[in-house]
C-alpha cells in the first residue's frame, strides 16, 4: 500500500470546520500583538507572517474555539487542516497541527497525502517536526503498511519530506523498527543540508534512550559516513 503524492488541493465539505474557521478567525487576530509578530516573524526567519500570539495564550484561545463542538471525522481534520494552511499567519497553522496531533487517532491512511500536502506548503522546522512525529508516526503505527511510503519518503529530494521520514519514529521508544531507523540515517548520511544532518542525530539520541547501546554500537561500525553534527547530537546523553 502506498499514499504518497504530493497531497490534496480540494478541501471537503465540513460543517464543522466552517464553525471551528469562523470562530478562528475572529479570536486569534482580536488577540494579535503587532510588536511581538514581528519579533516572531524574525526568529523564525520570515517564513511566515505572525499575529503574535504567546503559546499559552494561542492555546487558551483555541480551547474557546472549540468549546462545544463535536468529535471530528477524517474529512473535518482534512478540511480544518487544509483551510487553515490557506491563511497567512502562522498561528492558523499551529492550530491546525495541534488539532490534527489531538485527532490523529481518528484517521486513517488517507490523511497521509494531507500530511504530506502540509509539510511541503511553507515547510519550517516548526510545523513539519510536529506533523512528523504526532501526526505522521501516528498514521505509521496505527497502518504499518504506511512504512512503505516511509520508505518513499526517505528517499525524496524535498528535505522536509526526508526529514519526516527520520523523525517518524520520535516517541516509538521500544516499539521502534531499529533496522528502518539506521538504515535512514545511514540513507541520508551524505545530505549537505543542516536540517537533515540535525533530524539523523536527534532521532538516534531519542532512541538512545531506549536503547544506547545499539546506538552506539550503530555509531561505532558508521561514525565515518556522518557528519559531525549528527554525531555530536546523537552522543548528546550517552557519551562515546
Amino acid at each position: 500500500m502506498t499514499v504518497t503524492g504530493a497531497g490534496p488541493a480540494h478541501v471537503p465539505d465540513s460543517v464543522l470546520a466552517d464553525l471551528v474557521l469562523e470562530r478562528l478567525t475572529v479570536a486569534y487576530p482580536a488577540a494579535a500583538d503587532p510588536e511581538r509578530a514581528a519579533v516572531m516573524r524574525a526568529y523564525m526567519k520570515d517564513v511566515a507572517p505572525f499575529l503574535g500570539l504567546s503559546s499559552p495564550e494561542r492555546r487558551a484561545l483555541s480551547r474557546t474555539v472549540l468549546e462545544g463542538t463535536s468529535r471530528p471525522d477524517e474529512a473535518d481534520c482534512t478540511a480544518i487542516a487544509l483551510r487553515c494552511w490557506r491563511l497567512p499567519e502562522r498561528e492558523y497553522q499551529y492550530f491546525a497541527v495541534d488539532y490534527l496531533r489531538r485527532h490523529s487517532a481518528r484517521c486513517s491512511a488517507g490523511l497521509l497525502p494531507v500530511a504530506r500536502h502540509l509539510i511541503t506548503t511553507v515547510p519550517w522546522w516548526d510545523t513539519v517536526d510536529a506533523l512528523a512525529a504526532h501526526v505522521v508516526g501516528a498514521l505509521v503505527e496505527a497502518d504499518p503498511r504506511l512504512t512503505a511510503d516511509m520508505d518513499a519518503w526517505i528517499t525524496d529530494d524535498d528535505l522536509w519530506v526526508a526529514r519526516t521520514a527520520l523523525l517518524h519514529q520520535l516517541r516509538f521508544k521500544e516499539r521502534t523498527d531499529t533496522d528502518r531507523l539506521f538504515a535512514y540515517c545511514l540513507r541520508q548520511s551524505g545530505h549537505t543540508d543542516f536540517f537533515v544532518r540535525k533530524a539523523i542525530g536527534w532521532c538516534l539520541r531519542e532512541y538512545a534512550k531506549t536503547d544506547p547501546e545499539a546506538v552506539r554500537g550503530f555509531l561505532a561500525r558508521e561514525r565515518g559516513r556522518f557528519a559531525p553534527l549528527s554525531v555530536r547530537e546523537a552522543l548528546k546523553n550517552i557519551g562515546t
